[in-house]
C-alpha cells in the first residue's frame, strides 16, 4: 500500500531516535526508587536497563510489506506518546502521570522494520533487549508476530505491550505472562458486529468468507461465524488465500457462484484493498453486500467511499470518538498538529499501549516486571483512564475490557469532510462481548519469574 502519510523510514533497518522530546531528569542517587530498586533480584533487563536517567523500548512495527501502510501509522502513534511523556505537562498529567518521563527517566527507542516478519521482529526485539536492555517491547500489526514476540517476552522476562493484533489466540492458547493486548479479540470485534449486521442486514443470510492463511484469518472466521449463528446466517463459501496475494480471481470466483448474499472479507491492509477492488470488478459487491469485520487503518482511503460506503465493520479506535472521550479529543488533535491527518486506529494502540504502560509503572512504583505486571492486572478495581474512557486488563488472560466501536462506512455525498468516511454506529461495552472466564480459549499465562 502506497502511504506518505508518515516519515520516511529506511528499508528494513534500525532506526535510533535517541532521547525523544523534552527529557526528563535522573533519579537523586539515593532516591526512594533506588533504595527500592536493592529489593528485588535481577529479572530480564531489570535494573540493568532503568540503572542510569533514561528506559528503552524496542519498537517492530511493519514498514514495508503487506501491511506497511498500518505499520507507519502505528510507528507514529508511539513517538507520539513518547515525545508527550518525556516532555510532561497537560495531556501526560490527564492521563495520570506525574513529571517528566517515567518514575522520572526518558524514554529512549528505536524502530525497526519487522517487514511482516515474525522471525525478523524476534531478531530485531532479540537485539533490542540484550543490547540496549529493552524494558518493554512492542510493535506488531500481525497476529502472528505478536504470538512470537510475547514467547520471546516470556522467555526473556521483558513486558510486551502487543501491537495490532485481532487473533483470539494472542489472549487464548498463545497467551503468555508477559504479554498484554489492547485491540479487541476478534471474539470480541465479532460479538459486537454480529448483532448490529444480524439486525441491519436480516435473518438467514448466506455468507461468502475470503479468509488470510494464518491465525488472524482463522480467528476471525470462526468468531464470525458464532456470532451470526443467532440469526441464522450460514457459510455458502470458505474461500483461504495466503498473506501478500496479487491475484484473487480463482478464490473471487468461487464467491461470485456460491449463491451468497453477504461477501465478509477477512483479508486485512493491502491484501484487503486488492480484494475487494478485485471484488468489485468481478462484479460481487454488485451481487452481496460487503462485511469487513476488522477495517484496515487506511482501506476507506485506498478503495473511496464509492466501495466503503454502507459497509459494516468494527475499528479499535475512529477518530470521532474524539467527541465521547476528552483523552481521544487530545489525541486526535495532538496528532494532527504533528503529522496533518487524523490517527488511525493503528497509531492509537501504539499511543494508548505506551501511555498504559507507563501508568503501570508509575503505579507499581518500579519498572521490576512481576510488579508492573501485578498492577496492569489489577486494573479491573483501578481502570485507567483513556482514550476510550476506562479501560482495564483481565487478570485471566491479560485482555484489554474496552469498548469495541461498530461502524458503517458513508457514501460520498454523506461525507462532510475528506476523511469522514465512518459512521460510529454503535459503542458496545468490553465486558458484553468478551468470551467468559469458563473458557479462556486455552489461555495459560505461565509464571513470574
Amino acid at each position: 500500500m502506497n502511504n506518505a502519510r508518515g516519515p520516511v523510514f529506511g528499508r528494513r533497518s534500525i532506526l535510533a531516535a535517541g532521547l525523544a522530546a523534552g527529557g526528563g531528569l535522573g533519579l537523586p542517587l539515593f532516591s526512594p526508587l533506588a533504595a527500592r530498586a536493592a529489593d528485588y533480584p535481577p529479572l530480564g533487563t531489570y535494573p540493568a536497563g532503568v540503572s542510569g536517567d533514561s528506559c528503552f523500548i524496542g519498537l517492530t512495527p511493519p514498514l514495508t510489506g503487506a501491511y506497511s501502510a498500518d505499520g507507519k501509522d502505528h510507528s507514529l502513534g508511539y513517538q507520539l506518546a513518547i515525545a508527550q511523556i518525556n516532555a510532561g505537562g497537560d495531556i501526560p498529567s490527564q492521563w495520570g502521570l506525574k513529571g517528566k518521563g517515567v518514575l522520572g527517566k526518558t524514554i529512549r527507542y528505536k524502530i525497526a522494520d519487522s517487514q511482516l516478519k515474525p522471525n525478523v521482529a524476534v531478531q530485531a526485539q532479540t537485539q533490542f533487549i540484550e543490547q540496549d536492555k529493552a524494558i518493554m517491547i512492542s510493535g506488531c500489526v500481525s497476529s502472528a508476530t505478536a504470538i512470537a514476540l510475547e514467547e520471546l517476552a516470556q522467555r526473556m522476562k521483558v513486558i510486551n505491550m502487543v501491537g495490532c493484533s485481532g487473533s483470539n489466540d494472542t489472549t487464548g492458547k498463545d497467551c503468555r505472562r508477559y504479554g498484554f493486548r489492547s485491540q479487541p479479540s476478534a471474539y470480541m470485534a465479532c460479538h459486537a458486529l454480529g448483532p448490529v449486521i444480524g439486525k441491519a442486514l436480516g435473518a438467514n443470510r448466506k455468507v461468502a468468507y475470503l479468509v488470510p492463511n494464518y491465525t488472524y484469518g482463522f480467528s476471525v472466521f470462526d468468531s464470525f461465524v458464532d456470532a451470526t449463528k443467532p440469526f441464522g446466517w450460514t457459510t455458502a463459501s470458505k474461500q483461504v488465500v495466503p498473506v501478500g496475494a496479487a491475484d484473487y480471481s480463482s478464490a473471487l470466483i468461487n464467491i461470485a457462484n456460491s449463491d451468497a448474499d453477504v461477501f465478509c472479507n477477512i483479508a486485512f491492509g493491502n491484501d484487503s484493498v486488492a480484494s475487494c477492488k478485485q471484488a468489485d470488478q468481478f462484479g460481487v459487491l454488485k451481487k452481496m453486500k460487503l462485511v469487513v469485520p476488522n477495517i484496515s487503518s487506511f482501506q476507506a482511503q485506498e478503495l473511496g467511499a464509492k466501495i466503503m460506503g454502507g459497509v459494516y465493520g468494527t475499528f479499535d479506535f475512529w477518530w470521532t470518538l474524539e467527541d465521547t472521550y476528552p483523552l481521544a479529543k487530545d489525541f486526535v488533535e495532538s496528532f494532527y498538529a504533528a503529522n496533518k491527518y487524523r490517527p488511525s486506529w493503528g497509531a492509537h494502540i501504539a499511543y494508548m499501549q505506551t501511555y498504559v504502560w507507563a501508568l503501570a509503572v508509575e503505579r507499581a512504583g518500579t519498572f521490576y516486571p512481576v510488579e508492573v505486571i501485578k498492577a496492569l492486572e489489577a486494573s479491573q478495581s483501578n481502570p485507567f483512564d483513556s482514550t476510550l474512557g476506562k479501560v482495564w486488563y483481565r487478570a485471566e488472560d491479560h485482555q484489554m475490557i474496552r469498548p469495541v466501536p461498530v461502524v458503517q462506512g458513508k457514501t460520498p455525498s454523506e461525507m462532510k469532510s475528506s476523511d469522514d468516511f465512518f459512521t460510529v454506529v454503535e459503542t458496545v461495552p468490553g465486558e458484553q462481548v468478551i468470551n467468559p472466564v469458563s473458557d479462556l480459549m486455552g489461555c495459560k499465562l505461565g509464571s513470574y519469574t
